[in-house]
């Protein structure tokens, strides 16, 4: 009997682990700081997440329909799109405006650039930018942990983010402490700000999870935010609670292991991911500590995104085989 043999080009790797398995992994990662955001913001966080999930499901849903391309929901990258825009946003965004940011997402982002795996910039990210473009006021209006409310952001309890008091520099610290919001406070994620800015802890638990199934490296995040630890303690005056703060404020472990690490944006090669990961870290810390706006992760992110392939071109492993000329 005759064996016939496959010829074809490498690479000959195989894997069990598709794109359904791993979007899967994220979610089970995202699970312990969406339970976080519901108990410190009740219904206002369970809104926003089914909402921001309806948005970016339902336009995949329609969208290829509409096309009569082949569905891919069922990959749950539309699920993690949803989720992680839910963390971007905060809990008193009106519903109308998380299924907007959820279409922006797939839609102009993800689908009209070939579906997933061809956009070039994270899609929750550039649906985040686009909502606070188009709503800041309702983007920047921050609600006290344990406020149940559910409808209208007009009935929501305005608070300053930690952020804007670490703006003013290390004395910032000294602000964080006196209106009550110590570093407790802010690993466990009992304050202001957006859902993903719950529960830092269980953030950097879920992005631990990620590394040990193999979903992501540690390259990206172990960069990015030593970077920003780096130089917020030389240029925040070498205070080392100032530094320390500014890495449990805000969406830095959100970015930092759930979006930065985002396959489609980041570069290919280990040297390539590093220069990534320190280009988005300075970004993130020059924002922070001289831009106009207290926060800098989703903005590097975008930027550091755009930059990836041009980091490519110019970094790349060597290719055996070839003969110089």
């Amino acid at each position: 009997m005759e064996k016939k043999l496959i010829v074809s080009s490498s690479p000959h790797v195989r894997s069990n682990e598709d794109t359904s398995y791993i979007m899967k992994q994220v979610v089970i990662a995202l699970i312990p700081a969406a339970l976080a955001g519901v108990y410190f913001f009740r219904l206002n966080a369970l809104s926003v997440m089914f909402f921001c999930i309806l948005g970016t499901v339902g336009s995949e849903f329609l969208y290829q329909k509409i096309t009569k391309e082949e569905s891919t929901i069922g990959d749950f990258s539309a699920v993690v799109t949803g989720l992680l825009l839910a963390f971007n946003v905060p809990a008193s965004l009106p519903w109308w405006m998380c299924l907007a940011g959820g279409a922006f997402a797939i839609i102009v982002i993800k689908m009209v650039f070939g579906g997933i795996g061809n956009n070039f910039i994270n899609p929750a990210l550039g649906a985040r930018a686009f909502l606070l473009a188009s709503f800041p006021v309702a983007m920047t209006a921050w609600t006290n942990p344990g406020v149940n409310w559910i409808g209208s952001n007009l009935d929501a309890v305005t608070t300053a983010t930690p952020l804007s008091f670490l703006k003013v520099g290390a004395t910032g610290v000294a602000d964080l402490t006196a209106n009550g919001i110590s570093m407790t406070d802010m690993v466990v994620g009992n304050i202001g700000g957006c859902i993903g800015e719950t529960s830092a802890i269980l953030i950097v638990l879920g992005g631990v999870y990620l590394i040990y199934k193999g979903i992501i490296d540690y390259t990206i995040p172990a960069f990015y935010i030593g970077t920003v630890f780096i130089l917020t303690f030389i240029l925040g005056g070498f205070s080392f609670n100032f530094a320390l703060y500014e890495l449990f404020a805000g969406g830095l472990m959100l970015g930092g292991f759930f979006m930065l690490t985002d396959y489609t944006t980041s570069p290919m090669t280990k040297k390539g991911q590093i220069i990534y990961a320190l280009l988005a870290g300075v970004i993130t810390s020059v924002i922070r500590l001289y831009g106009g706006y207290p926060e800098g992760v989703s903005y590097s992110i975008l930027l550091a995104n755009v930059a990836t392939p041009l980091i490519d071109k110019y970094v790349s492993n060597r290719v055996f085989g070839e003969v110089s000329k």
